[in-house]
């Protein structure tokens, strides 16, 4: 199930967190789950560069609930390509010993997601479409027939069922299956295949991976399903900041920036953050730290103010896209050259006392209902290095979660075989695994390096010629997610195969439909 390059981890045998992971220049390319060397693209190792003497997120006795994944990202910023030299910056040799060198690792949840996030069922899900048509509760349901005819298909079809259970789906979202809140037809009727409607009555496992973010997972998967008609478990679904959870086991003191209103701190207090601060609470409480915002009376309400000179915050979670950029940037920029993040002082040295940051992905651009993508968190991000640099003349050092982070991607092997148990009672991660994406530089290049067969959409950001130049997809590029999945089914269950249930269908002729008179 694990990749084979980072075994020590997967199985449970953390790096000591005062000891960085041996850096993957030195070890040999990764290699696929199932021990074939990567061809298609660069493996993350000869990609990205990883702090060699970096010194992990702190320690937390008892912490026996993660796993640290080393970060693959480079640790400078990415500011600097876009800046001019500003300041000659003091030699980061020696400073990256120091304590918030971090970058060496990122936890993510070591155990299957239970009911912290949800305790959401796939019947669960079924019932609320169910009522959302307006069918009665003490309606007679007419799946359990069709289950049994399945069954019986299935079983004199065993060689397509092996197939079917040994392939799965990985679905970016937005420029895949949605624009925003408005559907791409063709999502709806892939996952209407992949839950049953197709000639076995068999449920493929699919799973979604994407670096939206913003919204409590039961909420985010309750306006998938209603927008898709289709129905979307939490335990099949990872955001961007759905990994970030497992960091409630080092930090306490936090501040979430970024999404709508106060889902984000919704989001935070759900992963189990004991002391959750987002940028109102600081504006309330002192309206002079953003001069440029207009605070409502209603903001003020919802705050929940104190003062900050008096508490330590431990870290910085930019959990989704800020909403009010100058606001965001002003008390994060004041936070990073504090003293160990008390609000008020400033840091004798940038480096050595400055608190963590994390991002929950990386993408500069979204799709969305403009025709032109917007820019994303990964804007939002590079405008902070810069900032940063340019005020203190030093890089940035950060972490970054989402696609194409390994991290993300371990956790998704975690999530598929738990569903594949939900679906099938059988824990594993099938061989075959697709990745449906629109973005080249996540979706693809991850999933290349991941050793998964790589599919990318014209619904989306990708709009290039015959294949992204820099990161093109191993298994090919298709018009929409339909004819992406088909192909691969076609692959993997024989040409012949049909995406359609037929309740004709008659299982003494081996699964062809019986002839009407």
């Amino acid at each position: 199930m694990e990749n084979s390059a980072f075994s020590n981890i997967s199985h449970g045998v953390q790096q000591p967190l005062n000891t960085p992971p041996e850096s993957p220049t030195k070890a040999a390319p990764p290699r696929s789950r199932f021990g074939h060397a990567h061809k298609k693209t660069e493996s993350w190792s000869s990609l990205n560069h990883i702090v060699e003497h970096g010194i992990a997120i702190p320690t937390s006795p008892g912490s026996h609930n993660t796993i640290e994944v080393p970060a693959t990202r480079s640790p400078d910023a990415h500011a600097s390509q876009y800046m001019n030299q500003l300041s000659a910056p003091p030699s980061m040799k020696e400073r990256r010993l120091s304590r918030n060198s971090f970058g060496a690792a990122l936890p993510i949840p070591r155990s299957k997601r239970q009911s912290r996030l949800s305790s959401v069922t796939f019947a669960d899900v079924q019932d609320a479409l169910a009522s959302a048509t307006g069918a009665r509760p003490d309606m007679a349901q007419m799946q359990p027939t069709r289950e049994i005819l399945a069954s019986r298909v299935q079983d004199v079809n065993a060689e397509k069922v092996r197939g079917a259970k040994n392939m799965a789906f990985v679905f970016d979202i937005d420029g895949v299956l949605v624009h925003g809140d408005r559907l791409i037809p063709e999502g709806q009727k892939v996952l209407s295949m992949l839950n049953g409607n197709n000639e076995l009555g068999i449920k493929i496992p699919h799973i979604f991976l994407t670096n939206g973010s913003g919204k409590p997972e039961l909420a985010r998967t309750e306006q998938l399903a209603k927008i898709l008609q289709n129905p979307v478990s939490t335990d099949q679904f990872i955001q961007s900041h759905t990994p970030m959870r497992a960091l409630a086991e080092y930090y306490s003191t936090v501040l979430v920036v970024g999404g709508e209103e106060y889902r984000c701190r919704e989001v935070a207090e759900q992963y189990g953050f004991k002391d959750i601060i987002v940028p109102n609470d600081i504006v309330a409480w002192d309206p002079s730290i953003a001069p440029y915002r207009v605070f409502t009376d209603a903001e003020r309400a919802s705050s929940r103010p104190r003062d900050f000179t008096q508490v330590e915050i431990e870290a910085i979670m930019v959990f989704s896209d800020s909403r009010d950029y100058a606001t965001d940037m002003q008390i994060i920029m004041d936070l990073l050259r504090s003293k160990k993040g008390r609000l008020g002082t400033t840091a004798e040295d940038p480096v050595s006392e400055r608190i963590p940051i994390y991002f929950s992905q990386g993408d500069m651009l979204c799709p969305t209902e403009h025709p032109i993508p917007r820019m994303s968190q990964g804007a939002f991000r590079i405008g902070l290095e810069a900032m940063y640099k340019a005020l203190t003349g030093v890089d940035l050092e950060r972490v970054v979660y989402g696609k194409p982070e390994l991290a993300t991607y371990k956790y998704a092997d975690e999530v598929i075989a738990s569903w594949m148990d939900v679906l099938h009672g059988e824990e594993r991660v099938p061989e075959n695994v697709y990745m449906i994406g629109d973005n080249p530089a996540s979706d693809i290049v991850g999933g290349n390096m991941y050793g998964w067969n790589t599919c990318l959409v014209r619904t989306g950001v990708f709009q290039g010629g015959e294949n992204d130049e820099e990161n093109p997809a191993n298994f090919g590029v298709f018009a929409n997610v339909w004819e992406a999945v088909t192909t691969a089914c076609r692959k993997q269950l024989g040409p012949d195969f049909k995406f359609e249930w037929d309740d004709r269908v008659n299982p003494v002729l081996h699964g062809k439909a019986s002839a009407i008179v």
